[in-house]
């Protein structure tokens, strides 16, 4: 299996005060480079949706794209950039307020999706699907392309179109905290989790 990862940070981040999610510091490093360090090893490439603050995400050392379409369409935005840019074929979504991501969600993710033959396989936990956390097949590539023409803008319900399955991280569930605000951010370092 050779998967594409494609880390989602091309959000307005309205609710971190317009501050740029990714580049919040946790633990004395931006976010996104806590995603970086804990999804490069697991595959053949990363690279990074981002629409603001372009020369900072470009100092992280890998690729970084900007959405393809004029008016802000949310995430599906990035799922679009990813499957138009990956190598390989299947595509890992993770957004870029994840530091905290398994050392191994892109192998667990491929395994449930190869065992049902699925096209997307999306995290669960806490009986939650987190859709933006992810791997499809990137041959998915025109259905998503046909579904953001038609005026589609919710990643959930172009996912659930498609031959679609949940995969269960109960016993990750620190995982999938949202880092909504700075406060978010604040009260997780609080706690001390190791990374």
């Amino acid at each position: 299996m050779a998967i594409s990862a494609v880390i989602l940070s091309g959000g307005r981040a309205t609710r971190m005060g317009g501050v740029d999610k990714g580049l919040v510091n946790f633990q004395g490093k931006p976010l996104v480079q806590h995603v970086i360090e804990r999804i490069q090893p697991q595959v053949d490439e990363v690279f990074i949706n981002a629409n603001r603050e372009l020369p900072t995400y470009k100092s992280f050392g890998v690729p970084v794209f900007t959405d393809d379409q004029a008016d802000f369409i949310g995430p599906l935005a990035g799922f679009y950039i990813g499957l138009l840019h990956a190598k390989h074929p299947y595509l890992l979504t993770i957004p870029c307020d994840s530091p905290l991501m398994p050392f191994d969600i892109a192998n667990r993710l491929y395994r449930s999706l190869d065992a049902l033959n699925a096209d997307i396989a999306v995290a669960k936990s806490d009986g939650h699907a987190h859709p933006v956390i992810s791997l499809c097949r990137t041959a998915l590539l025109p259905s998503l392309r046909n579904a953001i023409q038609q005026g589609e803008r919710k990643v959930s319900a172009w996912q659930k179109s498609q031959q679609y399955i949940e995969v269960d991280f109960d016993d990750s569930r620190e995982a999938f905290i949202n880092l909504n605000t700075l406060h978010d951010v604040a009260e997780l370092e609080s706690q001390h989790l190791g990374i």
